[in-house]
């Protein structure tokens, strides 16, 4: 990075960097504040997995994730945010703002909105990728548990973890296996499984088979299982090694610690939506980014002098 540089009239005042739900909500609202916004899109929000989406608020026939993300892009842009395609290589805090370097270019912005999400741990089965899309795989049963009602539903896992999400679709059906790919003793809440209902089929995840409408385990007797559809419970890794760089404070998962403003503990870094502790919603990320957008825009109207 150079030297600090002065913050240009023309330029973007606040950067946001992620082009998801969170991101493109809050460059509607700069925009709307009349705030000179750049979203910088490196690709491939996690939104973009959605093959429907049946409880995003408006759209009760459902909408895919594709529809979701295209008209919250229309929109921010309709209100003057600029959308520039690449990834944010490095960041840094200076006095009154910070210094950001993309697709080539170093650019001064004196606020900036970190809404990164996570990478989803998917299973390493051969054609997974399009199994999400198909809705074989699925990876969040707040999203669509309802549409697993009364299957035969298996969810992969490799600790405990796997547990407490088949417990999660055991509302929605009886018919609940927990396929548990590591080693027995990362296991710890078999008892559970039992109380519950939930058989247990512990496999390695080669014995895991993807098929064109069914997934299928085979256990360790050779005994063959098919399931309508699968969950994964493997988790997610935040992506917050922007913020690590300016030493943001995150928890023991990874992700960022805010207030009640969705500030960091860097003064003028904000972040929304997965990368934040909480729901992996898009209504979550879409209201934090509001209110995070909203501090923003009175934290630079204070540092103007045009607050009473």
């Amino acid at each position: 990075m150079t030297a600090p540089a002065p913050f240009p009239k023309d330029g973007p005042e606040v950067l946001v960097i992620g082009a998801g739900p969170a991101g493109l909500t809050a460059a509607t609202y700069l925009g709307r504040f009349l705030r000179r916004v750049l979203v910088a899109d490196a690709g491939q929000p996690r939104a973009c997995w959605i093959p429907v989406s049946h409880n995003m608020p408006g759209f009760p026939a459902g909408i895919t994730g594709a529809a979701i993300l295209s008209r919250m892009r229309e929109q921010a842009e309709e209100y003057g945010a600029v959308v520039e395609p690449g990834a944010v290589e490095a960041l840094t805090a200076v006095e009154g703002g910070f210094l950001a370097r993309l697709n080539g270019r170093v650019i001064p912005v004196r606020a900036v909105l970190l809404a990164t999400g996570v990478v989803d741990h998917h299973p390493n089965l051969p054609g997974v990728e399009d199994a999400v899309r198909r809705s074989l795989v699925r990876i969040c049963p707040i999203c669509d548990g309802y549409e697993a009602t009364g299957k035969a539903v298996a969810v992969i896992g490799d600790s405990d973890m796997g547990v407490r999400e088949a417990a999660f679709i055991r509302t929605y059906t009886d018919r609940v296996t927990l396929i548990h790919i590591d080693a027995a003793e990362a296991l710890t809440e078999r008892a559970a499984l039992d109380r519950l209902g939930i058989a247990l089929v512990e496999t390695p995840i080669e014995a895991v088979h993807l098929e064109d409408d069914r997934v299928t385990a085979f256990s360790f007797g050779g005994k063959r299982t098919a399931f309508d559809l699968v969950y994964s419970a493997l988790g997610t890794s935040a992506n917050a090694s922007l913020a690590e760089g300016v030493e943001a404070l995150t928890g023991d998962d990874g992700r960022l610690v805010v207030d009640s403003h969705q500030l960091t503990t860097v003064p003028g870094l904000y972040a929304a939506g997965d990368v934040v502790r909480g729901l992996n919603q898009i209504a979550v990320a879409t209201a934090e980014a509001a209110v995070a957008a909203t501090a923003i825009h009175n934290a630079l109207r204070e540092a103007d002098g045009l607050t009473v």
